[in-house]
């Protein structure tokens, strides 16, 4: 339902917005830009469909080869005691623990395109455990939060527009992202714990979450000693062969276990185009409804707003161009980068502004369409906690980035 009245009110809140636009301000053509972005968003959204298909098919073919040779298993079983008292729902060793496992690794390593076809094969595989077909169950509400919090250890695309825009030290927002983006992961556990009443206190939980505090604060440890060249390097090479490697074992030991590795590829690919043909009614519905939100104007003013209250709060206003891009990100992943790319050739990369839109567009998530997407993949009309869990859970990721950017560019 959460989903329902933010969609309505994109269309309410827009053409109220440009009423008063045309009837006070005289604007002509804001009608016209609407529909105009009605059609263009449409469009947009039904070629990003598309152009899923190939990724999907072979990532789907991938993960069934992991699947019947083994290997998704050997991960469930890895992460078992975790992820059994994170999602109890879910069947000890279930092959969905691997497809979870797989989808966070991507998204941390900043290997977006392989996340989403690996994250809406869990959701498909928690969808066949879910009682209620049209009702998000806690497993998939909590494996879904966690992927809209977006911890990424290696924030490898931001890197590179910075040194395209000419930064003398493109690497340089590297740990506040890295600092950030694991504040806004761990708001968004407990936000979900305490919606499900899981208790983040159980031994294996406070294990196996203080072993990843360890390994982060030891890769910064390591990353603090190497100037930037080498982090871009590294952050360039390590997640594609870690990926690389990883398709590569769940083929050799497929193949050692006598499995048909072409025939496990074929069906797997089979269900990979169906998922990406399925979204895409929700991912057109969704791309709309933030499109005329932004055509109308409307967001411009959020922005004014926001800047006004806190110049009024006699509060620092150094990164209040860097708001929209936060505002943004939730609604459209594109539209977000887009605006730190012309944020930082508007005031140069190095500007605190455009430091902080780099930190935001590396810490959060587009929320809005991850949860149009995974949920639209197998038919969830009613999200529950989600919507406001992500949300929530993204604010303090924005916030965090801004309280970072303070501490290390200030």
């Amino acid at each position: 339902m959460a989903l329902n009245y933010v969609w309505v009110a994109f269309f309410l809140i827009t053409f109220v917005v440009a009423i008063i636009k045309l009837v006070f301000f005289g604007d002509v053509e804001v009608f016209q830009n609407i529909v105009n972005s009605i059609f263009d968003s449409a469009k947009n959204g039904a070629e990003i469909s598309i152009g899923l298909v190939g990724v999907m098919t072979f990532a789907l073919g991938i993960m069934k080869i992991g699947e019947n040779g083994g290997m998704i298993n050997i991960f469930a079983r890895l992460v078992g005691p975790f992820f059994n008292k994170l999602f109890p729902e879910i069947p000890k060793n279930h092959p969905a623990f691997g497809s979870i496992l797989m989808n966070f690794s991507a998204n941390a390593l900043g290997l977006d395109n392989a996340a989403t076809p690996m994250g809406l094969k869990a959701m498909k595989e928690l969808q066949e455990l879910n009682p209620n077909k049209d009702t998000a169950s806690n497993a998939q509400i909590m494996f879904i939060v966690l992927n809209a919090s977006s911890l990424t250890l290696l924030p490898i695309s931001i890197m590179a527009y910075r040194k395209e825009a000419g930064a003398v030290d493109p690497s340089d927002v590297f740990l506040p992202i890295l600092l950030a983006t694991f504040f806004s992961t761990l708001v968004a556990l407990i936000l979900v714990a305490a919606y499900q009443k899981i208790n983040l206190f159980n031994k294996v939980i406070m294990a196996y979450l203080g072993g990843m505090t360890l390994c982060v604060g030891a890769l910064l440890y390591y990353i603090a000693g190497l100037d930037q060249e080498a982090i871009s390097l590294i952050s360039k090479v390590a997640g594609n062969v870690i990926l690389f490697g990883l398709f590569t074992s769940f083929i050799g030991l497929a193949l050692f276990r006598g499995i048909n590795v072409y025939d496990s590829f074929i069906e797997g690919a089979k269900e990979g185009f169906e998922v990406a043909i399925k979204i895409i009614p929700y991912l057109v519905a969704m791309l709309v409804g933030i499109a005329v939100f932004r055509s109308s104007g409307t967001m411009d003013y959020i922005v004014q707003g926001f800047s006004s209250a806190i110049a009024f709060c006699g509060l620092d206003t150094s990164f209040v161009d860097a708001l929209p891009v936060a505002f943004m990100k939730p609604l459209s992943g594109s539209g977000a980068r887009g605006l730190m790319v012309d944020l930082m050739h508007a005031k140069g990369p190095m500007d605190f502004a455009s430091r902080v839109a780099c930190v935001i567009q590396g810490s959060t998530e587009t929320t809005f369409y991850v949860l149009a997407v995974y949920f639209g993949a197998v038919g969830i009309k009613k999200t529950r906690h989600a919507l406001p869990c992500a949300l929530l859970s993204e604010l303090s990721g924005v916030i965090a980035a801004i309280i970072m950017s303070y501490i290390f560019f200030k």
